[in-house]
C-alpha cells in the first residue's frame, strides 16, 4: 500500500478571496482536511475559510477538527498535538493525502508546526503551500508600509524582556494577539523616546474588521498592533 503525504496549506487571515489558487487547487482534490479549531463547539475558523471550496467537490473527503486549545499548560498541548499527529500518521499510513488548514502561512507562528515535526520523523513527504499572512493583511488594510529601503522590522507574538533589548535597532514591530500582553507592550513602547505611530488592526479581512490609531484595549483575539519608529 502506498503512502500519502501531508500539506500544510495556509489559507490567509480571514477573507476566503485571499485564499491562493494553488492553495484551493490542493484543497479541492485531497483526501482528508484536518482543520483545527481552539475549543469544543467552535468552529474552526481555517474551516470556514476554505468551506466554499469543499462545497463545490462532488468526489468523497473527510474532515477532521482535532482540537488545539489556547492554553499555557505545555503537557496539555504536547497531549492535544501528539493526539493529533498520531491522527494524521494514521490516515496518511492508510494511504490518503492530508491537507492541514492553518490561518495565515505555515511557517508564521502556526499551529501546523507542533505536528508537522512528528509526521516529518515518521518518513512522511512533507509540502507546505505559504499563505497570506496576517500582518501584511493587516498593513494594507491600515494602507501603511511595513518597511522600506533598509528598515528592519520585528514580529512579536508575546512581549517580553527581549523586545526592549532590540527595540532600539528596530524601524517598525508588528505585535500579534496583543490582548494578550498590551499592558507590557504599551509600557515598552512609551518608553522608546523616539517619535512614532501605532496602527490596530482587529479581525483582519473578516466582516467586523476594525482598524483604529493607537492601541485598542478589548479582549479581542485577533488584534494586531503596528508601530513605526520615526527615523529622523
Amino acid at each position: 500500500m502506498s503512502i500519502g503525504k501531508l500539506y500544510g496549506i495556509g489559507v490567509g487571515p480571514g477573507d476566503p478571496e485571499l485564499l491562493t489558487l494553488k492553495a484551493a487547487k490542493i484543497i479541492g482534490k485531497t483526501d482528508i482536511i484536518f482543520a483545527p479549531k481552539s475549543r469544543d463547539g467552535k468552529p474552526s475558523v481555517a474551516l470556514s475559510i476554505v468551506q466554499e471550496v469543499l462545497d463545490e467537490r462532488t468526489d468523497e473527503f473527510e474532515v477532521l477538527e482535532p482540537l488545539f486549545p489556547m492554553i499555557e499548560d505545555k503537557n496539555e498541548l504536547d497531549k492535544h498535538w501528539n493526539e493529533a499527529a498520531n491522527l494524521l500518521l494514521e490516515k496518511i499510513k492508510e494511504g490518503s493525502d492530508a491537507v492541514f488548514i492553518t490561518l495565515g502561512d505555515p511557517t508564521v507562528f502556526s499551529t501546523f508546526s507542533y505536528v508537522a515535526e512528528k509526521v516529518e520523523s515518521e518518513g512522511i513527504e512533507l509540502v507546505i503551500v505559504p499563505g497570506i499572512t496576517s500582518f501584511t493583511a493587516c498593513a494594507a488594510a491600515a494602507n501603511i508600509q511595513l518597511t522600506a529601503q533598509n528598515d528592519i522590522m520585528a514580529i512579536v507574538p508575546q512581549v517580553d524582556e527581549r523586545l526592549s533589548k532590540i527595540l532600539p535597532y528596530v524601524d517598525t514591530v508588528v505585535a500579534m494577539k496583543t490582548s494578550r500582553h498590551l499592558d507590557i507592550l504599551e509600557d515598552c513602547i512609551k518608553n522608546d523616546p523616539r517619535e512614532k505611530s501605532v496602527i490596530s488592526v482587529q479581525n483582519c479581512t473578516m466582516e467586523n474588521e476594525c482598524v483604529v490609531d493607537g492601541f485598542v484595549y478589548n479582549k479581542q483575539y485577533f488584534s494586531t498592533s503596528i508601530i513605526k519608529f520615526n527615523k529622523k
